[in-house]
């Protein structure tokens, strides 16, 4: 009994061990994760740590200084550009190394390999979209430019030389969590960060589920519930913009469009977006005579933040902004000469064919009138405790075909459920590029001129590149590469077998929509339409609401006088020009003899309302969900159907309906045995929002409250719990200039005063470091929530720092 014993505590001792050592499902290894000398305890920072320091690199070629201000923010000095760009990788690594390796396994495929099968559906979407072949032909065209290749040589080798010098203890938190450790960076991660990008912008599609409508509704239908201008137009370019180029001849529809899309003949076999805004208005709006620009990317709201705060200085360069972890140069930002920012256009630069194989095989698709082989590229993707899993895809000229067969399509992962089944994808992300030297000939920029010349080199995502110089100019370009296409190529998934419906070559960038110095005096965007119909050149059908771009230019034109202030203010506007367009005509509608007293109760106070989706606002509470039940009870029956997969109308549309259309046969159920008018469903969903209301709230009181019912947080990229906000009370929606809703809002909100002395001033919604356990990770955010910016530090000299200086590293040649 004596030796059961012994033996049995043998056993249980070396299976602690054991369990303390080994990863068990999410749980990461205790042993190591307790581990007092290197475990999450070393990655506790304390707020007061202000230590200078001199750090001995190899691979420097001078001397570097780097200045942190009061958030941590890094201010980098080198004597040659070699050692900017290494001295970005190396701090950038040492502040957001997770999130640097975690992106880069998100956009190649291989998160498989550090959290196990379970994200293996995610890998094989990535990799069967073209991620993997996308960033090559990136990469590939990046380092034959001498200049880009320099940099980002220098900025990996920067990241590498800090991951080199790690050691276990050092491991940012969520290694130790996940029980894996980082791994060199390679110059391909560059171009991965930039399709990642693409993917958020431009990574979906209506295709399929437009042609679905087309399918079951007819051309006639389609034609008329997705127009391509919609009824309230407010366009980035201003209405009646000249074009001063002889446009390209465009390509005709093929025939078989043409034959689709005429009514009574059926055809063979996007909700709003993200929402960002920028705008710039010129010295003659401005209080001191010279231009200022603001912006406000939206974007999905994280710890750590999209965004890296960083001023980067050589004596080529003096530049202070945003830059994006895994890139080199400043994305957003500003110089000594000019301002620029981004937001996203949304063209069209995503397209489905339709491919005919010839036989079980696949080794043959129909195309121009003869069989073509397919080539295949093996994906192989490894998987963490399990053997490789090797992926074949199909290759046609078009590109991937993401899902040859039902049976290839993961089903439960959603973000798949518009892909089609046997159709090649083509993708402007596919293509060769070189993305970074926009950014870097921006950060060098003196003028208009080279503002223009440094946009010719930007292919995707497209986004809406503003700009502001002191000499007074201010400007705007929806920019990228655009496919020259004829009209509507791409509302729907396209024939692969006729050439006609291939891309027939791009639009010239010197053709891009832009305009300058418009009289009006101010250039803006958000998202919406990039011009009115008279640009001779497709560039897609459907873009953001108007909403948004409606209420800016309405303020923008009134404004004068204008200072930053005036700039964060307007960003944090949460004025409904939606609320504006139709609740006067929705409440006309209501029928009070019929109502209770909470009902009763509620229209009084949208007469009221001042239209503002403001944290305290009942007006906005009520307003949302009787919008809402309107949407849904018009649509819902027709184009939410179990099994089937249809893109409902958009709002525009749907406005359009409720103010010219009340007799339309839309308003009608066709579940119920009555006839259904405009009246009615005004009414059905004002009683139905109450009630909603009501049910889940209470009477009205706080609960009804705006803040309080409408979902607001940050949550942590891998979703760690205790590592987010959770949910807090904030104003904003989506539709308004704050558009801040869930976890999509203000990922960066920027605003700069040009001028002799050029002022630049902004926020993130979290902070500078990635570490949950420093004070520097979410120190910005109750200036964000409250709606502030921070004076921007943009130094001229390593001790230019007026007092804000805290800490300073030295960098130095290793011998």
């Amino acid at each position: 009994m004596r030796f059961l014993k012994a033996f049995l505590s043998v056993v249980v001792t070396l299976v602690f061990i054991w369990a303390l050592q080994t990863k068990l499902g999410s749980i990461p290894p205790l042993g190591k994760f307790l581990n007092p000398a290197t475990g999450f305890w070393q990655n506790a920072e304390s707020k007061h740590i202000t230590v200078n320091q001199t750090l001995k690199l190899p691979g420097l070629l001078d001397k570097v200084t780097i200045s942190y201000d009061e958030h941590m923010i890094p201010h980098i000095f080198a004597r040659n550009d070699h050692d900017l760009y290494y001295a970005q990788g190396y701090i950038t690594a040492h502040d957001r190394l997770w999130q640097m390796d975690i992106q880069t396994r998100s956009a190649s495929g291989r998160l498989a390999e550090v959290v196990g099968p379970g994200a293996l559906a995610h890998d094989r979407y990535e990799r069967r979209m073209g991620m993997v072949y996308g960033a090559e032909n990136t990469i590939s065209e990046m380092m034959k430019d001498p200049e880009i290749k320099q940099v980002i040589t220098a900025y990996t080798e920067g990241v590498n030389t800090y991951v080199h010098q790690l050691t276990i203890r050092d491991y940012p938190i969520e290694f130790k969590l996940l029980d894996y450790k980082p791994e060199e960076f390679k110059p391909i991660n560059c171009a991965f960060l930039l399709k990642l990008m693409s993917e958020t912008l431009t990574g979906g599609s209506d295709q399929f589920a437009m042609t679905n409508n087309l399918k079951h509704f007819g051309a006639a239908t389609v034609n008329d519930l997705f127009p391509d201008q919609h009824f309230n137009e407010e366009p980035i370019i201003p209405v009646g913009t000249k074009w001063d180029f002889k446009p390209l001849l465009v390509p005709k529809p093929s025939k078989g469009f043409e034959a689709q899309m005429t009514a009574g003949i059926q055809p063979p076999q996007k909700i709003d977006g993200i929402g960002s805004n920028n705008w710039a208005v010129n010295g003659s709006k401005t209080a001191s005579g010279y231009p200022i620009l603001a912006n406000d990317p939206h974007l999905t709201l994280s710890f750590p933040s999209i965004w890296y705060q960083i001023q980067l200085t050589s004596p080529s360069v003096n530049v202070n902004g945003v830059s994006l972890p895994g890139a080199p140069c400043i994305v957003i930002g500003y110089n000594q000469k000019i301002s620029w920012g981004v937001t996203n256009v949304g063209a069209d630069v995503l397209d489905w064919y339709q491919i005919k194989f010839k036989d079980e095989s696949k080794d043959e698709y129909w195309y121009n009138n003869r069989w073509n082989k397919v080539t295949r590229r093996i994906e192989a993707i490894k998987i963490r405790g399990e053997q490789t899993e090797y992926d074949t895809v199909i290759y046609t000229h078009h590109g991937p075909v993401v899902y040859e067969t039902v049976a290839k399509k993961d089903t439960g992962i959603g973000y798949n459920r518009n892909v089609p089944v046997g159709d090649a994808l083509r993708w402007i992300a596919h293509d060769t590029s070189d993305d970074i030297k926009t950014f870097y000939l921006l950060n060098h920029a003196k003028n208009y001129t080279d503002y223009r010349a440094a946009l010719t080199y930007f292919t995707a995502p497209a986004q809406n590149f503003i700009f502001a110089s002191v000499d007074n100019d201010i400007a705007i370009t929806p920019n990228g590469k655009f496919p020259l296409k004829y009209k509507d190529q791409g509302k729907f998934i396209l024939d692969g077998s006729d050439p006609a419906n291939d891309w027939q070559g791009w639009i010239p960038a010197s053709q891009n929509p832009t305009v300058k110095n418009p009289p009006r005096g101010f250039v803006s965007s958000a998202n919406q339409s990039s011009t009115d119909a008279t640009y001779p050149y497709y560039i897609n059908w459907q873009f953001g609401s108007y909403y948004r771009g409606k209420r800016i230019n309405d303020r923008l034109t009134a404004m004068h006088g204008a200072t930053v202030d005036s700039m964060r203010l307007m960003q944090m506007d949460n004025y409904s020009i939606l609320a504006q367009d139709v609740l006067p005509t929705m409440i006309k509608y209501l029928d009070p003899t019929k109502m209770d007293a909470e009902q009763l109760k509620a229209v009084d106070l949208l007469k009221k309302w001042d239209k503002r989706y403001d944290a305290n606002s009942i007006g906005a509470t009520v307003f949302d969900a009787w919008w809402q039940h309107f949407y849904n009870l018009i649509w819902a029956d027709k184009f939410y159907i179990k099994g089937e997969y249809f893109q409902p109308p958009y709002n525009d549309r749907t406005e359009k309906l409720l103010l010219t259309e009340p007799n339309s046969k839309w308003f009608d159920n066709a579940k119920t045995q009555a006839t259904e008018t405009c009246t009615d469903v005004v009414n059905r969903a004002f009683y139905d929002a109450i009630d909603e209301l009501t049910t889940k709230n209470g009477p009205q009181g706080e609960k009804w409250e705006w803040g309080y019912i409408k979902q607001t947080y940050i949550s942590h990229t891998a979703s760690l719990p205790g590592f987010g906000t959770g949910n807090f009370v904030a104003g904003g929606t989506s539709g308004v200039i704050d558009a801040l809703k869930g976890d999509n809002g203000p990922s960066w909100r920027m605003v700069v005063q040009l001028g002799p002395q050029v002022k630049g001033y902004g926020i993130l919604p979290t902070g500078e470091s990635g570490n949950p356990g420093s004070y520097y990770y979410d120190d910005m955010l109750p200036v964000w929530k409250s709606g502030q910016l921070s004076e921007l530090l943009f130094m001229q000299n390593p001790g230019d720092g007026k007092g804000r200086i805290k800490k300073t590293v030295v960098l130095e040649k290793k011998d």
